[in-house]
Order: C-alpha cells, then sequence, then structure tokens
C-alpha cells in the first residue's frame, strides 16, 4: 500500500479504528479493521476481508443511487484498509440539536429522502445513526460506515434500518426525536411513495412491539 503521511488516530471503535492522514496531496480517512482474537484466525481473515471488499462496493451503489458518500481511493485487502476521501463538515449528531425547528426539518427531510433512495435500490445502511451522517457547507449530508450494510430487498431490513434511527435519535436528540423522525418519514414518503412507507411505518411498529414482548418477558 503506498504511504500515508501524517496519520493521526481520531476514532477507535468495535470493528475499526480510523485515521487521518495525507495520501498524494489529499487529505484522507485511513480505516482499518481490526483483527478479533476471540475468533477463529481464519473466520477472523474471512470476515475482515469480506467487509473491506463490501463496503466500498456498497459505498459506490450508494453513490450511484443518488446518495452522497466518500470517494474510495484505495482498499487494500492485506492489512483490510480503505483509504478514502475526507468529508469536511459537521457529525449531523454534534449539529442537529443546536438548529431551528425549520433547520432541523430540512436535515431530517433530506436524510429521509436519502434512506428511500437506498432502500429503492436494494440497499440497506445498517448503522443508520447521526454519528454516521456528515452535514457539509453545501447543505449535503453524507452518508458514511457501511461496514454493516448489506443488499435487501426485504420489508424487514428495510424497517430495521429505520428503526434503529429512530432509536438512536431517541437516545441522542430525546428532545427533538419525534419531531425528527416525523420529518425523516416525510422526506422517506416522498422517494418511495405514500404506500411504500405507510407499509415501512407498519413493519417499524411490528418490529417495536416484539421489542417490547422480550423486554415483557425478561421481566416477568
Amino acid at each position: 500500500m503506498d504511504e500515508v503521511n501524517s496519520e493521526v488516530l481520531f476514532k477507535k471503535g468495535a470493528e475499526a479504528s480510523l485515521f487521518l492522514g495525507n495520501w498524494h496531496g489529499k487529505r484522507v480517512v485511513i480505516k482499518r479493521r481490526l483483527s478479533k482474537k476471540y475468533r477463529p484466525d481464519k473466520l477472523d481473515l474471512a470476515i475482515r476481508t469480506y467487509r473491506t471488499v463490501h463496503e466500498p462496493q456498497l459505498m459506490h451503489e450508494a453513490k450511484v443511487a443518488g446518495v452522497p458518500t466518500p470517494a474510495v481511493f484505495m482498499v487494500d485487502v492485506q492489512t483490510s484498509t480503505i483509504i478514502m476521501e475526507f468529508i469536511e463538515g459537521y457529525q449531523v449528531k454534534r449539529a442537529l440539536d443546536g438548529f431551528s425547528q425549520s433547520e432541523r426539518h430540512k436535515v431530517c427531510f433530506k436524510i429521509g429522502s436519502l434512506i428511500g433512495k437506498l432502500h429503492l435500490h436494494d440497499l440497506i445502511h445498517g448503522d443508520l445513526t447521526t454519528s454516521n451522517m456528515i452535514l457539509t457547507s453545501y447543505s449535503n449530508v453524507f452518508f458514511l460506515d457501511f461496514g454493516l450494510g448489506e443488499k435487501s430487498s426485504e420489508l424487514e431490513a428495510r424497517g430495521v434500518d429505520l428503526h434503529l434511527l429512530k432509536r438512536a435519535l431517541e437516545s441522542t436528540h430525546f428532545k427533538v426525536a419525534e419531531e425528527c423522525f416525523q420529518s425523516v418519514l416525510q422526506g422517506y414518503r416522498e422517494v418511495v411513495g405514500a404506500v411504500a412507507a405507510e407499509e415501512l411505518l407498519e413493519k417499524i411498529r411490528e418490529i417495536e412491539r416484539r421489542g417490547r414482548y422480550v423486554t415483557e418477558r425478561k421481566n416477568s
């Protein structure tokens, strides 16, 4: 792999570490998947290899679907490393609560429409949180971290995707969570249509009912 200069760790996750660096004059993010000692070596290598190859493919397909994602400059399977574009902007997680109601609606509506575009192309993000979205100065929203993503046309997979976002909003932006999620649904509905959006909303309700049932059984 070509040398990356001035590499600095800025996020250490459960699956991968993220570094900032310079590569051929570009400011980049380097994502390295970590070996897991609790997994057998062959299984560990297979999982890291698959995700290292699969994630850039999903990012490319998302871009084709009209969803902004960082450009991928290099994939090194041997070291489970992806070098990608650094997106200048703010994590939606850090910006959302400080917006006015109209600004929040605009951003969340945009997020919903982008999720709709993913789902129309059978793309499941797998980790929809406001931590994995960057708002740029041009009011674009970039989606990051497709490491847990997949291709699926199943309503269940789409429902889980949106349910995860709803839970993330409730956890991180609890004061405005309901308002924000309704704006997300409006944006989603505009892209996929009223019928598909209502089917998805009913699936989310079903997922929530299942979750409450499991919790009640545990507590009984």
